[in-house]
């Protein structure tokens, strides 16, 4: 009779033996039907072995993916600011919070995404994301995450608090991505101005005149003109000292695209056309949208919608954006809408993991990390049944 899996030993036996089986295994080339051992943190083999003495689980028919990787999550900041002008007392509990969420969408290994700018804050913001990169780092080397947690840094190069900011941290072992953004109105996602306008008043409540209107805009292109040429050509060559991955963001034109590729970038996340995605598939550049946007039927911003370029082949990577359960659940709507299930899947696993760089995680194969998740369909929602990060289970 098989073992029913004791939750001590994967907390206790760093060499346990775990069988899954029964399982639909999504590997790298498909779906199959099957077992799945693990030895310790790593996965050891596809085979049936003896079962005596090491422990069985019944997947009982249920998915078996990867588990998820997210190159780009704004998650942890709702912890932080959850209201507006609310910052919690307790920067530790709102990260450890922010960590069950992200285990709890099955995502395994993230970057948190944070954006360096402090435009409206009166350096506030710098003060809050000095110490939030700092306790990240802190209880990440502590132990104290299940996921395995790294930093993608969005730098708004207009802005000059930002390069400051961007050099104090160049130096974290964690900082695996930056992103290259340049919010000045008037082009790029905002290259229509009463746009901006109205979603400014939506989101800060920012309510200009006419002539205050105008002022701020000529403000903000001064600034472009003053901070983003010398910040992108400082944060180009330390990030090539660093081996730091470079993406653009937003763009919006085939001049966007093309410049990004001058300099050496060669991901384009969240183009907001058909024509700069299409453009940046042309120079060789991987392509990263919002899993949001597969869930919603398009961008809220009015840009393109990310199943559109999934449909076009224009899609390589999804992240959650966010929303965190938004990327497995992403997977399945792909899925739903008839492309292949192991495609979908690699767009939060295989593919982010070759972008990163990572060699040990991103797909089920011997060797690798026991990183998985058990997944089961219910009504045609993506229920997550079973997690482990390194062949430690968690749920």
């Amino acid at each position: 009779m098989a073992h029913q899996p004791d939750p001590s030993v994967f907390f206790e036996d760093k060499l346990h033996q775990l069988q899954l089986k029964n399982a639909r295994i999504v590997r790298e080339n498909g779906v199959t039907a099957g077992n799945l051992e693990v030895q310790g943190p790593i996965i050891s083999s596809f085979s049936a072995a003896n079962t005596a003495g090491i422990n069985v689980l019944d997947c009982e028919g249920d998915f078996l993916l990867p588990g998820l990787i997210d190159l780009h999550t704004d998650n942890v900041e709702k912890f932080i600011h959850p209201r507006p002008g609310v910052q919690w007392p307790v920067p530790l509990a709102a990260l450890l919070a922010h960590d069950w969420e992200l285990l709890g969408a099955g995502i395994t290994t993230v970057l948190d995404s944070l954006s360096l700018g402090d435009y409206d804050s009166g350096r506030a913001r710098t003060a809050m994301l000095n110490e939030v990169i700092d306790g990240l780092t802190k209880a990440r080397a502590d132990g104290l995450f299940k996921t395995d947690h790294h930093f993608h840094f969005r730098c708004e190069l207009s802005d000059s608090a930002m390069l400051p900011l961007f050099e104090r941290h160049i130096d974290n072992p964690g900082l695996k991505l930056i992103s290259m953004m340049d919010h000045t109105p008037g082009q790029r996602q905002w290259h229509d101005l009463a746009h901006y306008r109205e979603w400014r008043a939506k989101k800060n409540a920012r309510v200009w005149t006419e002539d205050e209107f105008a002022h701020y805009i000529a403000e903000r292109r001064d600034h472009q003109q003053q901070y983003v040429p010398p910040s992108r050509s400082t944060i180009g060559r330390l990030c090539r000292e660093h081996n730091i991955r470079i993406a653009s963001h937003d763009d919006t034109t085939v001049d966007n695209v093309e410049e990004s590729h001058r300099d050496g970038i060669t991901i384009s996340e969240f183009p907001t056309t058909v024509e700069a995605a299409r453009r940046a598939r042309e120079l060789g550049m991987k392509i990263v949208m919002g899993s949001p946007n597969i869930m919603l039927g398009g961008s809220h911003y009015g840009n393109v919608s990310a199943m559109e370029l999934a449909n076009l082949g224009l899609l390589d990577v999804l992240t959650s954006d966010y929303v965190p359960g938004s990327l497995l659940h992403s997977v399945f709507e792909l899925a739903a809408k008839g492309f292949d299930l192991a495609e979908a899947v690699a767009m939060v696993t295989k593919n982010p993991a070759e972008l990163l760089g990572f060699t040990d995680r991103g797909r089920i194969a011997p060797g690798l990390r026991a990183d998985l998740i058990r997944v089961r369909l219910i009504a045609g929602v993506p229920v997550i049944r079973n997690i482990w990060v390194a062949g430690r289970q968690y749920l």
